[in-house]
């Protein structure tokens, strides 16, 4: 063995000369641009070559970093640099593509979508390898188009829906799978905030959806099939996707020019940065509010449940020995938390301080969404403005059935239906407190009233929600509602749990067969709370629509697949989850949305299921599944306790039906008051102005709400579903879908819902209209196919005993 070099020998090996390093370097990139790449990394150590870039990318690196006058660039077959030249990718390693086989982001094809593979450092360079990708398919479409449906509505259908595939995954796990990580890799490449200049920049989510919202070829191409010869042989719904496309086209900017579509886009990619902060302010803080309570006085009239459910919060936040009986308990603001504590609480001072937390959220500190709201309104007026329109809820209304003006006349019709039956309430509240001897019966304020309704619900139908809970546990109501589906619609849903990928253990995937036992939908449900990385409600969205053009596999469509989400009270110990009646009603909406989505018999993927249909005509499905509810045969098939297997008792449902419009003009009042501000804010209101959003929302509830709200009152700050979400103008949807959902289920009781051939003939009609025809027909078209005349809000008024008596 030769001797040990010294240290001035070893610092001279690991630090040569520039000159030596200079034909060091000058080597690896050598061997780099020749060797296969696994030669090259074979032996570096795992941890090591998972840090590289591609091959490809680190050439593109190496020889973007050799002087121009390198021999080395004559090694690269293209002349010009390629895009991996960068220099915001050279500034950033986070960025540099991943092969497929390591992003599941990048995957050219599956069955079911890989969520349970993906992780926050997949988002920034899969969903930029993804718009690199479309956008170059964008351009060879844009050079080819032809106003034909090959040449033009097909590549552009393949186009969309892979954005719509691959976002739809991110987006999906940032609602029921959030964190830190996957927040800052959503909003970078949702609208990137850093500025680049180069050429090569890769576009973010909202600039590539403008560009091709923005397409004058694609616009002019679509107007060229409208002004043709040929349009009149097209189907209904072909006819319907070309007038959408040309609308949705002037809406995203198409015919500005210059200066006003540049600031068109800055607009539109800043409302969806402000939406997104929006939303994780409100989630953010609702998971902030902590309440600690160690004395059981403090929580009494909990039930058992919510108790149980404290006690598990708690072992969940570090107290590894709490019990639902002894504590410690955790209260937060989350549904399945919050409203017990509403309903049942008796300590009047936790009332008020849990109703406090909830009113306020994000409304204060750097959680504050104020100010954010105020942005919104500046940007979606002037957006507004440079389309032409005087106010957003215009805007709004181009892509809808209503107008501005048949809105107001609805709400103010529903209003004044409502107003008295409310007054009431609130006098039958007062009377009722006083009469139980409560020391707040003269002075009842916001955070008593829940507490003293659900008394007095007790005390005059003798119903306690609570004590109903074994009686809905979620698998036993699960199959009473697939069982509903069958009868109506001739349709099995079959567990298929394992056959897709999920992003959770809670949740299950399901699917939905013919009467030939023939698959034609598939859907996940994730059912449970999650408030640590769960945004709250309840909703159910798209992952695949049925398509002829996306068909694989050898079969003639790509069938539909549905997520439903949902924010019930999960299991404790070794209780099965035993659901509120409102939480049944949940779930049976929900599904009815993805029944609209699955059984469509469109196969033109721009209005199949769900896309297509204007905005206040798709909650029609849901609002009508929720009837079910109230239906005996159906109630009472899934009400079984779930340890002694006894049926509800028919007295008790009896009860419920009773109930059933207990305080349900404050109930409608209450969706008019969201309905009515959001409307005012997106017409009459000046977001430049001397006037408030809380202003607007006081004068508005002067005539929507019999007690006047607190003047802390914030609930603006949390409004998500106009301010985060596809509601602007548009809350009254849920008013207006009800007027739609009432009237196509009295058809049922036309029919009568004792019949079972009836019931049968009737739901077939409802399957092969509502729910099979999607967006290929106007609502109002399709409403009048199945009901055979234009629809009535008398069946609401009926349905929520707010008829004057004498119409009754």
């Amino acid at each position: 063995m030769g001797r040990s070099p010294s240290k001035s020998e070893l610092w001279e090996m690991a630090h040569p000369p520039a000159r030596c390093r200079h034909r060091i370097h000058l080597l690896v990139m050598v061997a780099m641009l020749l060797l296969p790449s696994a030669l090259f990394t074979a032996r570096l150590p795992l941890a090591a070559s998972a840090r590289l870039p591609n091959p490809t990318q680190l050439r593109a690196i190496l020889l973007a970093a050799a002087p121009r006058s390198s021999p080395l660039r004559a090694f690269c077959p293209r002349a010009r640099p390629s895009p991996a030249t960068c220099p915001a990718l050279l500034s950033s390693m986070a960025d540099a593509p991943m092969a497929a086989a390591d992003n599941p982001l990048l995957l050219s094809d599956f069955d079911f979508p890989p969520f349970d593979r993906v992780e926050p450092r997949h988002v920034r360079p899969g969903v930029r390898d993804l718009l690199a990708r479309l956008e170059g398919e964008l351009e060879e479409l844009e050079k080819g188009v032809e106003p034909t449906w090959g040449k033009l509505v097909e590549p552009l259908e393949r186009i969309t829906d892979r954005l719509e595939v691959i976002w739809g995954m991110v987006d999906h796990l940032k609602a029921v799978k959030d964190s830190a990580d996957l927040r800052a890799a959503v909003e970078e490449v949702q609208v990137n905030r850093r500025r680049h200049t180069t050429p090569c920049f890769k576009p973010d989510k909202v600039k590539f959806q403008l560009r091709l919202g923005q397409s004058k070829p694609i616009y002019e191409a679509f107007k060229a099939i409208r002004n043709s010869s040929d349009w009149e042989s097209l189907s209904d719904a072909r006819k319907r996707i070309v007038e959408a496309q040309i609308k949705e086209a002037v809406l995203s900017g198409v015919a500005l020019e210059d200066e006003q579509r540049e600031k068109f886009n800055q607009i539109e990619q800043e409302l969806e940065k402000l939406s997104q902060k929006f939303s994780e302010n409100v989630l953010d803080a609702t998971k902030k509010f902590e309440k600690l309570i160690i004395d059981k006085k403090e929580i009494e009239g909990l039930p058992a449940t919510a108790l149980g459910l404290a006690a598990q919060t708690a072992v969940s936040k570090g107290h590894e020995n709490a019990t639902a009986e002894n504590g410690p308990w955790i209260i937060t603001l989350d549904a399945p938390s919050y409203i017990p504590v509403m309903q049942h609480a008796r300590n009047r001072a936790l009332r008020e301080e849990v109703y406090r937390a909830y009113l306020t959220r994000a409304s204060s500190g750097e959680l504050d969404n104020t100010n954010i709201i105020s942005q919104i309104l500046k940007l979606r007026l002037e957006k507004a403005k440079l389309l032409g329109y005087k106010n957003y809820a215009e805007v709004s209304m181009a892509q809808k059935m209503a107008t501005v003006e048949r809105v107001e006349e609805l709400l103010e019709k529903l209003r004044a239906a409502s107003w008295d039956h409310a007054v009431k309430d609130m006098e039958d509240l007062k009377v009722f407190a006083k009469d139980s001897g409560s020391p707040e019966a003269n002075d009842l304020t916001h955070w008593d009233l829940t507490f003293w309704s659900e008394r007095l619900r007790e005390s005059k139908y003798d119903i306690n929600e609570e004590e109903l809970r074994p009686y809905f546990a979620l698998p036993k109501v699960m199959d009473g509602l697939f069982t509903l589906a069958n009868k109506l619609f001739g349709v099995s849903v079959e567990p298929a749990d394992g056959l897709a990928p999920v992003w959770h253990s809670d949740v299950k995937f399901y699917c939905v067969k013919d009467s030939s036992n023939s698959p034609v939908a598939y859907f996940y449900f994730d059912p449970y709370s999650r408030p640590s990385e769960k945004r709250g409600g309840a909703w159910m969205n798209v992952v695949f629509s049925r398509s002829r053009v996306l068909s694989r596999n050898g079969l003639p469509v790509r069938l539909p697949v549905a997520h439903m989400v949902c924010n019930q009270t999960p299991p404790v110990g070794d209780k099965p989850s035993l659901m509120t009646f409102r939480e049944v009603e949940t779930v049976f909406h929900e599904f009815g949305h993805a029944l609209q989505h699955m059984l469509t018999k469109q196969d033109e993927g721009f209005v199949a299921g769900i896309r297509g249909v204007e905005w206040d005509a798709v909650e029609l499905p849901s609002q009508f599944m929720e009837n079910w509810c109230y239906h005996k045969d159906t109630l009472l098939s899934i009400a079984k306790h779930y340890e002694t297997g006894e049926t509800l008792p028919e007295e008790i449902y009896e009860k419920l039906v009773a109930a059933k419009n207990f305080r349900a003009g404050t109930f409608s009042l209450r969706q008019i008051r969201f309905a009515s501000v959001d409307m005012e804010l997106h017409t009459t209101y000046d977001p430049n102005g001397s006037l408030s959003i809380y202003d607007v929302d006081r004068r508005v509830a002067e005539r929507t709400q019999v007690l006047a709200p607190l003047p802390e009152d914030r609930f603006l700050c949390s409004f998500s579903h106009i301010f985060a979400g596809g509601y602007a103008a548009g809350y009254y949807s849920y008013k207006w879908a009800e007027v739609l959902s009432a009237d196509a289920f009295s058809a049922f009781e036309d029919a009568g819902l004792d019949n079972e051939k009836a019931i049968e003939e009737t739901g077939r009609r409802f399957r092969d209209t509502v729910l099979a025809l999607g967006g290929g027909k106007s609502p109002l078209e399709v409403f009048v196919s199945f009901r055979g005349r234009e629809p009535s809000p008398e069946p609401l008024l009926r349905h929520n005993g707010l008829l004057p008596v004498a119409a009754a």
